[in-house]
């Protein structure tokens, strides 16, 4: 019976007492749940200070300045000041966070704390690398360890709350966030997703160096069509929840904390106002209990998807789809009163999100401390230490894969020697201190990479001689406008060939800027931007000892590269660290163990291209490939140039004795499968072993592989370890026609190998 006595009781103290103080300090009592704490102060909320919990404001003035008077500015401090502002996003710093909490915590009534947010994608101050590239590691506690590093900096600077990771699946690299994901496959993207999460929000919330993390984006913002941002989505229920849902449903796993939803329609529907999707499965059958938060403005945006008549209107319907919070629409915060009023929309609905909301300030541990993230002597330490900056080396090396290693005349490329050669660098991107950091990387400093030509420096036994060649980009370079890339300035031409004539081994550094990639960047074409083709075919004309390393936050179709240019180095953009990483691998102090997480077209034609394909109704003929009428190209070959799960090292590995424990299996079993890989090469390497299935005969049909499990090993030269996976109902379970998650009988396939090509292959049976 005391919970029941205890709203009454905050009533009491709110009508007798000064109201803040003492609410304040009733909601620290340490004998109640967050659960009552959050239900007390509710009912002595207004239905409008409810609704200022739903509405997120981007900072809007320089806290620590003069208060803003006239227009927006104005508008938005006065509702600071009413408590009609439950978060904020890109306020940052210490000294501008604790002005803006100060305000929420002692000017208001209730002094509830705002949630800051912001984008902490791949780093706050010390960049990692973009996220596609970690995902190329494979390696889930380094990746679960970066979002630790970005956090404690974020943290640190005042932030509370990452919109990351984005856990969409996508296919098509000319969709510009490829760069900010997992890359295409479900069962990776899960274990990815998961990671990220825990690295984010760690063991306990409360701690200074941890933040909520938000997956997004929900959902299917990766199906765009033609890999436009912003586009339609149009899919079906099986790609939705055997493809795109799983990597979400791991966070809700993980114990994320918040969503946001998504800019496109799904199916007819804008996602920030479908309540199938976040009403439905998010918080009904997936049992979330988090807030879910709109993408920038996407409630106002339901008006221009002919979904609202106006923005009343989309607020009305975001509200009863299940979207908490809005991000700078103003729907909630100028109209949702009204709408309760006019009983447009239940006022329960209303309390749920800001329940939701205030529980999320609670696990922060923002009530008891309102500015335990704002510690100056912490934002000193932390950012850019020592310890952080070697977190992102360790990852970016990691996150590198070689494409290509072919001899020349009889040996390598790589790794380099140390000394006696004469090495020409060439590339803008090889002295670009900028490009390396990446697309989404608010919080950092411009020009603040290692570059590779500084890396290589390190290396003084060559003769190093570096020439620019060619741009990459024109302008000044910004996160939020277009840049001008397609340069075709060549009168730099003449220096990088001459150097690369007269050198034993040209470094030629390539790709796209670090803006070319992110929110916004969708491109037609997949090649080399500018004249940098050019400029690779010139040089290799005059010299073809050439190691080609690809800067670039997408797959690229380097068809040309890959049949002349005997050594290929994927490089991404990695980061602080980015030239200290690849000179390391360029030398052989670190053998690549980096696979593809996505695969790479032989030209853009065939995207979207992806190893875990449907075998339709006219696979390739076995007999007669010659014959037209099957399911191919006339102009190309249907493989892609690098596959799903592909990369090389500097020794090889050999795989063998693939054997399960058992040929037959209940519904409910389990195969355990075993394979022997050897190091038969001459330099200790890790391995990524990858074991993929084929589900034979489906309710609905199945892809010809799909990924089911990976370990990552370090072998030694000459060694052999045993490495075991379970097949279970877990991994062998599919989204069936019956419309839900279930092992269907039936014959199965599986292959254990190096990438999705792997051909060691041995069957079983599941059975009722």
């Amino acid at each position: 019976m005391k919970t029941l006595k205890l709203p009454i009781l905050v009533l009491l103290f709110a009508t007798t007492i000064s109201c803040s103080q003492n609410i304040t300090k009733f909601m620290h009592d340490k004998n109640l749940t967050i659960d009552q704490k959050v239900d007390s102060l509710l009912s002595i909320m207004t239905l409008k200070e409810k609704i200022g919990q739903m509405n997120q404001y981007n900072g809007f003035w320089n806290a620590t300045g003069p208060v803003p008077s006239g227009g927006d500015a104005e508008k938005k401090y006065k509702d600071l000041e009413a408590g009609l502002i439950g978060s904020m996003l890109n306020v940052r710093g210490v000294k501008e966070v604790r002005a803006i909490q100060k305000l929420a915590v002692e000017k208001t009534r209730l002094g509830i704390p705002l949630i800051i947010g912001f984008d902490v994608i791949h780093g706050y101050k010390t960049i990692a690398p973009i996220p596609l590239a970690e995902s190329a590691s494979w390696d889930l506690e380094a990746i679960k360890n970066s979002a630790s590093v970005a956090a404690s900096e974020a943290a640190a600077s005042g932030i509370n709350w990452t919109f990351a990771p984005m856990v969409d699946i996508y296919r098509d690299a000319r969709w510009g966030r490829v760069m900010e994901g997992a890359g295409e496959d479900p069962y990776l993207g899960s274990k990815i997703a998961y990671a990220r999460v825990k690295g984010f929000q760690g063991d306990d919330l409360t701690a200074p160096n941890t933040i909520a993390a938000c997956a997004k984006h929900f959902a299917a913002y990766g199906f765009a069509e033609a890999g436009k941002e912003y586009n339609t989505v149009d899919v079906g229920l099986s790609t939705l929840h055997n493809t795109i849902l799983p990597p979400f449903k791991a966070t809700v796993d993980a114990g994320v904390k918040t969503f946001m939803n998504s800019f496109n329609e799904l199916n007819g529907v804008p996602a920030t106002g479908d309540k199938f999707l976040q009403r439905d499965i998010l918080k009904g059958e997936w049992g979330f209990k988090g807030f879910v938060v709109s993408d920038w403005g996407s409630i106002g945006e339901l008006i221009a998807h002919g979904y609202a008549k106006d923005n009343k209107d989309a607020g009305r319907l975001a509200a009863i789809a299940g979207s908490d919070m809005d991000m700078e629409s103003h729907a909630y915060v100028d109209h949702l009163e009204e709408l309760v009023k006019e009983g447009k929309v239940d006022e329960a609905l209303v309390t749920d999100a800001a329940r939701r909301i205030l529980t999320v300030k609670y696990e922060l541990g923002l009530f008891d401390d309102p500015y335990r993230y704002c510690d100056e002597k912490r934002e000193k330490e932390v950012i850019g230490s020592k310890a952080n900056n070697d977190a992102v080396l360790d990852m970016a090396k990691k996150s590198i894969v070689l494409l290509k290693n072919d001899e020349v005349s009889g040996k390598k490329l790589l790794p380099l020697k140390k000394e006696g050669l004469k090495i020409a660098l060439i590339g803008a991107l090889a002295n670009d201190k900028n490009s390396p950091l990446g697309s989404w990387r608010l919080g950092s400093d411009d020009n603040t990479a290692v570059s590779v030509l500084e890396g290589m420096k390190k290396y003084t036994g060559n003769t190093l001689t570096y020439k620019k060649g060619a741009d990459v980009t024109v302008g000044e370079t910004a996160f939020i406008y277009d840049l001008t890339f397609n340069t075709t300035d060549k009168s730099e031409f003449a220096e990088a060939i001459e150097v690369a004539k007269n050198s034993d081994v040209v470094v030629m550094v390539l790709g796209e800027h670090g803006f070319q990639s992110g929110e916004g960047r969708s491109r037609t074409k997949l090649d080399l931007p500018g004249v940098q083709q050019e400029l690779l075919e010139a040089v290799y004309a005059v010299n073809k000892n050439i190691v080609l390393v690809l800067n670039n936050g997408r797959p690229l179709a380097v068809t040309w590269a890959d049949k002349h240019i005997p050594t290929i180095v994927e490089a991404w953009q990695l980061g602080t660290q980015s030239g200290n990483a690849i000179a390391q691998i360029l030398y052989g102090d670190y053998n690549p163990s980096g696979k593809l997480p996505m695969t790479f077209p032989r030209r853009v034609g065939q995207v979207p291209i992806y190893y875990n394909y449907k075998n339709t109704g006219r696979p390739i003929p076995l007999e007669d490939e010659k014959m037209v009428f099957w399911s191919k190209y006339s102009d190309v070959e249907n493989t892609p140039l690098y596959p799903f799960g592909y990369g090389l090292s500097y020794t090889s590995f050999a795989y063998k004795n693939l054997v399960l424990d058992k040929n037959e299996i209940p519904v409910n079993g389990n195969v355990k499968v075993s394979v022997e890989v050897s190091n038969t090469g001459n330099h200790d390497g890790e391995e990524v072993v990858q074991l993929y299935i084929r589900d034979l005969i489906g309710s609905s049909t199945r892809p010809v592989k799909e990924l089911k499990g990976f370990e990552k090993i370090a072998l030694k030269v000459g060694e052999t370890k045993t490495v075991t996976f379970t097949l279970d109902k877990e991994t062998l379970q599919f989204y069936t026609a019956n419309n839900k998650w279930e092992v269907e009988p039936g014959d199965f396939d599986v292959w254990v190998g190096g990438d999705s090509n792997a051909t060691l292959k041995a069957s079983f049976t599941v059975v009722e």
